[in-house]
């Protein structure tokens, strides 16, 4: 079965293409490679003992996207992780975020919904519940406004995939992640950001190897055990897998609605002060940070209630935070030296 993957040589989409090769399905990438670079694809390689087929392709052309369709008319299945992801950045350049995460998202539905039968496993985030009102997050809470631009692209993207799951024949899993982290165990593949990284851990590590001077923590007085901010951090590779399961089952039929919608964490909440002396205690390094101001589109806490999850995908995360953060600094070493 042939596996379409958008954004396949980013993050969370290569370790997904690993776990795909590894249970025989055939995968195609396209990529834009704007936040990611080729040679993933040798590391992808390198676990699996295949390349993906891969075309750099910029899902906002439209049609290009018709013409990738035309010529791929067998594909079983599409993961779509193609999209912009950091929470400031959209705050910063909002039209950027629309652009990129809705016109992508359409484009790709629209060649979809003249399939006589699609399935479609979306990249949602737990940004879409905004601050809930109560912790553990489960997939019933209310969706608060957006916090962010990039909050509101998955809203409107949830949105306009079950609009379109009511008129087609296309079906549809919602993965809703809290923060993925890590890396392969085999430091072949990991986070890669390039500039500035935007996310907590790879900043983490690139303060740690001394590419960055000190951490900045966000604000320590928010109404948290210890001020900072409080995070669900998953393993990459556990997320990834979940990506695996919950694609089977709607090529297995399975799924009992048209659209269907998972929370994918550990079900632990760590703030950011502990997932510093988590760092701390793995590499044997100590951090140098400072306390600055709240971050805008920043919440207090986010962790999910896993348990819907765990009953109907038969799915857990297994991964510690530790090991997490230990992986992430076995990859941040990796691609240094």
């Amino acid at each position: 079965m042939k596996i379409l993957v958008t954004g396949g040589l980013g993050f969370i989409g290569s370790h997904t293409v690993v776990e795909l090769q590894n249970e025989g399905y055939e995968v195609i990438v396209v990529d834009n490679l704007s936040n990611t670079s080729l040679s993933v694809l040798d590391g992808i390689q390198n676990i699996t003992g295949k390349v993906p087929a891969f075309e750099k392709l910029d899902l906002r052309e439209k049609e290009k996207v018709q013409d990738f369709f035309k010529r791929h008319h067998d594909i079983s299945g599409v993961i779509h992780f193609a999209a912009s992801k950091a929470v400031g950045e959209s705050v910063e350049n909002p039209l950027l975020y629309y652009e990129n995460n809705i016109n992508a998202l359409v484009y790709v539905l629209q060649e979809l919904q003249q399939k006589p039968e699609a399935n479609f496993i979306f990249s949602s985030s737990c940004t879409v519940y905004g601050q809930a009102e109560s912790m553990p997050i489960t997939e019933n809470a209310s969706i608060q406004t957006a916090m962010s631009p990039y909050g509101n692209t998955k809203q409107i993207g949830e949105e306009i995939i079950t609009d379109t799951t009511k008129v087609t024949n296309i079906n549809a899993i919602l993965l809703r992640y809290f923060n993925p982290i890590g890396a392969h165990p085999s430091t072949e593949i990991g986070e890669l950001p390039i500039g500035v990284p935007q996310n907590l851990v790879p900043f983490i590590t690139q303060t740690g190897f001394g590419l960055r001077k000190e951490l900045s923590v966000y604000g320590d007085d928010y109404p948290t055990p210890d001020g900072t901010a409080v995070r669900d951090y998953i393993h990459v590779v556990d997320l990834a897998k979940a990506h695996v399961i919950a694609l089977q089952r709607l090529l297995n039929k399975k799924n009992t609605a048209k659209v269907e919608t998972f929370n994918l964490g550990t079900g632990t909440g760590s703030s950011v002060l502990e997932v510093i002396h988590t760092f701390e205690k793995v590499s044997g390094k100590k951090l140098p940070y400072k306390i600055v101001g709240r971050r805008e589109g920043d919440i207090t806490s986010a962790y999910a209630n896993t348990d819907k999850a765990n009953d109907i995908l038969g799915w857990k995360a297994q991964s510690t935070l530790e090991e997490a953060m230990a992986s992430a600094w076995k990859w941040e070493q990796k691609i240094r030296s």
